[in-house]
């Protein structure tokens, strides 16, 4: 099957070679030129551009879409809904915000095209291990697609599915990342708590890898933590900076306006969020009161 894939990143880029690897044609297309550059390498076609991309797709066109979410995709979108066929289907593989993606699939259903949102997880591994994909949208696109989707998957039967109508994919993996989250915050804080149970003198990387095996905590992200333990057992030069990118806050949104109580993916994302504050103020306000009304030492600068 030829599938065409705009957005040539690290994950797009993997997946556009496993696609490769497992028999199917990728035309790409990303900004950055070395990145289409490296796709053509490979033995896949690249594209100048987004017209030229719908162009050099034969037959029913299925066009998958790597971008940031928001503005990103809403722009992708409308630069190619001129050059596509009633039938034609665009997916969204990126992590857009749900309510966004019902929206675009009612839109796009409407002018005779079909929407897939598929809410991947597998990051740069994923070229390796294959990537999980929750999938939403309506059956005829998806299965038409299963091809594709068998072949990014761990297995043709493993680790993928159509989870619900449009914007369902997204929203399960919204919901995926927050459990994550909470997975990372867990691990971090246990093997914290290690790290300063000085009188013990523990390996963080030896009881990794204990956990790894047999473990009820066993896991990949079990798995990646040792590998990174293993390289940088101090952490040396690395900054207590923790990014997110969206799904998390999505989640918790989501848990209040459901009145589901979800205390650990919320303590999790405030965590994240605290880690950037340079000279926290928060915490300094704690320590002026405590001086206030207790006349405990306030530690200066």
């Amino acid at each position: 099957m030829q599938l065409g894939m705009i957005g040539l990143g690290r994950m797009g880029g993997n997946m556009a070679e496993r696609l490769r690897l497992g028999g199917h044609q990728v035309v790409g297309f990303d900004f950055n030129a070395d990145a289409v550059k490296k796709l053509a390498a490979t033995g896949n076609l690249g594209a100048s551009s987004l017209p030229d991309l719908a162009q050099k797709l034969q037959g029913l066109k299925a066009i998958w879409i790597m971008v940031p979410q928001g503005k990103p995709v809403d722009d992708t979108i409308a630069q190619l809904e001129p050059h596509l066929n009633p039938g034609d289907i665009l997916i969204d593989g990126g992590n857009s915000n749900y309510k966004d993606t019902m929206r675009r699939h009612d839109e796009i259903v409407d002018k005779h095209f079909h929407f897939v949102d598929v809410g991947t997880s597998g990051g740069i591994w994923g070229l390796k291990e294959g990537y999980s994909m929750m999938i939403g949208g309506d059956e005829d696109p998806v299965e038409y697609l299963r091809p594709i989707f068998e072949t990014l998957a761990p297995a043709p039967d493993k680790g993928w599915g159509r989870v619900g109508p449009g914007g369902s994919g997204h929203f399960v993996k919204m919901i995926h990342n927050g459990i994550e989250y909470g997975m990372m915050q867990a691990f971090a804080e246990g093997f914290t708590i290690m790290e300063k149970k000085e009188v013990f003198n523990l390996d963080l990387h030896q009881i990794s890898e204990i956990w790894r095996f047999g473990s009820v905590v066993r896991s990949w992200l079990l798995d990646l933590t040792a590998d990174a333990l293993a390289k940088n057992p101090t952490l040396e030069g690395l900054e207590a900076f923790v990014e997110d990118s969206g799904e998390g806050r999505w989640t918790v949104i989501e848990a209040i306006d459901l009145n589901v109580s979800a205390p650990i993916i919320t303590e999790s994302l405030m965590r994240r969020i605290r880690s950037r504050e340079e000279n926290n103020f928060t915490d300094r306000m704690l320590a002026i009161m405590r001086n206030a009304f207790g006349g405990h030492a306030v530690k200066k600068d």
